[in-house]
């Protein structure tokens, strides 16, 4: 019976060794920014999808991550703070776009670099900015324009006038 025990402790402590092991490796790989890099930030009309830790890109590659969101209580825009390794040198006019990775997929903030020769320097902002594009809105503004179209063969009804069937009141 003794023997027993001393076995299930032994396979339970090799268990949770190997547990520990795997959420090391996983952290250490997540692709979170360790601290590296320099602050940037940029304001926003709508980040709808972007979150604290999303990424940071150049041409598709991953240069950041996300750092902080918050709203601007006078201007009611979203600035967000994001880091950028410290090998890559924006230039001043470089833009901000928030885009999705796919019709489902998150978001993420795609970096254009400029052509000026002057850099961005830690803790500036990115001026030229584009907020993301709610694929709801878009689609309600398809279907409500879809449901306004005249039919085929009927014009649409000029301004003033009523639609046919009704009747114009003074």
């Amino acid at each position: 019976m003794r023997r027993h025990s001393v076995v299930e402790v032994l396979t339970g402590a090799i268990v949770l060794i190997v547990a520990a092991a795997f959420l090391g490796y996983a952290l250490a790989h997540s692709g979170r920014s360790s601290g590296s890099g320099y602050d940037l930030s940029a304001r926003f009309d709508h980040i709808d999808g972007l979150g604290v830790g999303s990424d940071v890109r150049v041409a598709g590659v991953k240069v950041g991550t996300v750092t902080s969101e918050q709203i601007d209580p006078k201007s009611f825009e979203a600035v967000v703070d994001f880091t950028v390794r410290d090998d890559i040198r924006l230039p001043k006019d470089s833009a901000a776009i928030i885009t999705s990775e796919s019709l489902l997929g998150g978001k993420f903030v795609s970096l254009q670099p400029g052509s000026d020769d002057a850099t961005l320097q830690p803790g500036q902002r990115i001026t030229i900015t584009q907020g993301s594009v709610s694929i709801e809105e878009l689609l309600g503004k398809f279907i409500f324009s879809m449901t306004n179209a005249p039919k085929p063969g009927q014009a649409a009804p000029a301004s003033g006038q009523a639609p046919a069937g009704g009747s114009a009141k003074p």
